[in-house]
């Protein structure tokens, strides 16, 4: 198991050792593991209990992974995302939740100090890392698109990758090759798995994932050595097992017909349907409609207003004009017509016509009292509750009552 080979490894040490050395707060560990079981709510191993405490006591004792992270073709996007987690902050996420060995864009070192940094963590951990791989890899002109430390992306990802226990691709470009495999492709950019199709590798499209996905392949192959079960296009299930329409908050919009004509305009701004505007939700298999961006409700594109692109399907993303309408393959279309609605009684009940009749009976004297305007003239009949004549108050002030209603006075 991964998990005992990393255990003999010098230097690492379990999760809840390090929490412990470092004064990581329990509470926001707790945070963080909460934070997975939303993030991956099955199909996950370590996130399969009842309560982020019975994750936490799992994971406390996972050995923290040693990490190598390479950036070849790529826009930095996917480490910012990573960048964004705050449960635990990212500080405390790359020191004492995993082991964050390389890292070109966070590291302190460059030119040769980071190429030793680099051969050294190959050499200590060969067989016990995990490599992430951020952009796409330059095949064309025999990779002469990208060269680091005097080296092609091509040699660094098979040198760094073949030791490596398992890799990851983070994000499109490292996935399939994303926005630089884009026609006319002059790159020849290509994904992790094209170059290297017999390695344990996971693939996590999107512009950019959810760093939690990544976190969620990444604890669970330290606990246990294995990968969350994965489709024909090698992404865990946990986090692309649904397509983005089924579960999107505007679908009752679509259903309705309310469609959203031009980016502005009133469906716009009630938060209509963007198919129409060519979203590409309803063939984009991804988790971002019900697991939202840095732990803010709405922050992803349809949340924010936009149409989705399709960022993690290979076929979609990239290759079709962004606002073209997509076809529907699922039963989504709006109901032409509804159910009737059965009748259960033939005849009205007498009983129902003689509370329906004494309810318009109320309504209607009700309605007249209310109707009735008040007057400023003394003895007015038409002020409500007024006393009608002859009853011996027609045109006194006083009150009427026992003690004020005595009856005729004797005459002098």
């Amino acid at each position: 198991m991964f998990g005992s080979l990393v255990a003999s490894a010098k230097g690492l040490e379990s999760i809840d050792e390090r929490m412990l050395q470092c004064g990581l707060s329990r509470r926001a560990f707790l945070q963080f593991c909460a934070t997975l079981m939303i993030a991956a709510p099955y199909g996950l191993a370590i996130t399969d209990k009842k309560t982020p405490e019975d994750v936490a006591a799992g994971l406390g004792k996972v050995i923290r992974p040693p990490i190598l992270w390479l950036s070849f073709q790529d826009c930095t996007g996917c480490t910012e995302s990573l960048l964004q987690t705050s449960h635990p902050d990212f500080g405390d996420l790359i020191l004492n939740v995993i082991s964050l060995e390389y890292h070109e864009v966070l590291m302190a070192g460059a030119g040769m100090q980071a190429r030793q940094v680099l051969d050294e963590a190959v050499t200590k951990y060969a067989g016990k890392y995990v490599l992430v791989v951020e952009g796409s890899i330059p095949t064309g002109a025999r990779g002469i698109y990208m060269k680091t430390g005097g080296r092609t992306a091509m040699d660094v990802l098979a040198d760094v990758g073949g030791k490596a226990a398992a890799i990851i691709a983070i994000g499109s470009c490292a996935s399939w090759g994303g926005i630089p495999s884009a026609d006319p492709d002059p790159t020849g950019a290509v994904g992790v798995v094209d170059l290297m199709p017999e390695k344990s590798i996971v693939n996590l499209p999107g512009c950019p994932p959810n760093p939690y996905t990544l976190l969620g392949v990444l604890l669970q192959f330290a606990a246990d050595g294995t990968l969350p079960e994965s489709d024909a296009q090698r992404r865990p299930k946990f986090a692309y097992d649904r397509d983005i329409h089924e579960h999107c908050p505007r679908r009752a919009h679509f259903d309705a017909g309310n469609f959203v004509k031009q980016f502005g305009d009133e469906g716009h701004r009630e938060g209509w349907c963007l198919y129409e505007m060519g979203c590409k939700g309803p063939e984009t298999h991804a988790g971002c409609s019900t697991r939202h961006f840095n732990e803010i409700p709405d922050v992803w594109p349809i949340g924010i207003g936009a149409p989705c692109i399709g960022c993690t399907e290979k076929s979609v993303a990239f290759r079709k004009p962004m606002f073209e309408v997509v076809q529907l393959h699922t039963i989504a279309a709006p109901p032409t017509s509804f159910a009737p609605i059965p009748t259960t009684h033939g005849h009205i009940s007498p009983v129902a016509t003689a509370l329906v009749g004494l309810a318009v009976g109320a309504v209607a004297g009700g309605g007249y009292v209310a109707s009735r305007k008040y007057s400023m003239v003394l003895g007015d009949e038409s002020v409500p509750g007024a006393r009608p004549p002859g009853d011996g108050a027609s045109g006194s002030s006083r009150p009427s009552g026992p003690d004020n209603d005595a009856g005729p006075k004797a005459s002098a």
